[in-house]
């Protein structure tokens, strides 16, 4: 098998499938996005084993997959198989879903401490001394509280939220109302006559300095925002 394909393969009732994909837009499939079959396929086979090149019958197919159609029967085995990820695909995307879980828990999580979140390098570092393996596919959320469960041992985390009052001059009101509504769940807002905004949103403690820092870009400093109970 050529090193510039990759496998996906799947099982069913016992039988073995594989076909050989061009790995990057396998993965785009695999992501959601819309690829043409006929482009991610690289050979018009579908294999038992495809390092040794044992084709699956016809009739094998036809009775697993209720079709003799290649592009059909590819396209099942990409939805519902597993893609053998290329070394650098690993790299790649092992790293980007490493910074999404140091994001959430900076976001999400303070040191009970000091009611400050830790600083993202910290993370990275606790998360590298206890050697934390990161699944490319799984969900951030479901990992980042494994991530979290595995840390507390050596870098305190709590979970905690504040409610804030924000009110907003009118014409700073729609644009800081995006950066609010993307940061926390809003539990009240109301619009002034004037276009003022006046908004209690609910938000991770670990964001409150970085939002404050962002409303007072947005609002040239006129934004008023404070803790409330």
């Amino acid at each position: 098998m050529s090193t510039k394909f990759s496998t996906v393969r799947l099982s069913i009732d016992g039988e073995h499938f594989e076909i050989l994909v061009h790995p990057d837009p396998a993965l785009d499939f695999k992501f959601g996005r819309k690829v043409e079959v006929s482009q991610i396929v690289a050979v018009d086979e579908v294999y038992s084993d495809a390092n040794k090149g044992l084709r699956v019958p016809v009739e094998k197919l036809t009775k697993s997959f209720k079709t003799d159609n290649f592009l059909q029967i590819a396209e099942t085995i990409l939805r519902r198989g597993d893609l053998n990820l290329t070394t650098e695909q690993r790299r790649r995307l092992v790293e980007e879903k490493r910074k999404q879980i140091v994001s959430a828990i900076a976001r999400n999580y303070v040191d009970p401490r000091t009611g400050l979140p830790h600083p993202p390098l910290r993370i990275e570092q606790a998360m590298a001394e206890i050697r934390i393996s990161i699944d490319p596919f799984k969900d951030v959320a479901e990992q980042t509280k494994m991530v979290v469960d595995e840390l507390r041992p050596i870098l305190p985390l709590k979970s905690e939220k504040i409610k804030l009052l924000v009110k907003v001059p009118a014409q700073f009101s729609a644009q800081s109302f995006g950066a609010l509504k993307g940061v926390g769940e809003i539990v009240k807002e109301e619009w002034g006559v004037d276009g003022g905004l006046t908004i209690i949103i609910e938000i991770p403690a670990g964001v409150h300095s970085t939002l404050l820092d962002r409303l007072g870009s947005l609002t040239k400093g006129t934004a008023q925002a404070s803790i409330i109970r």
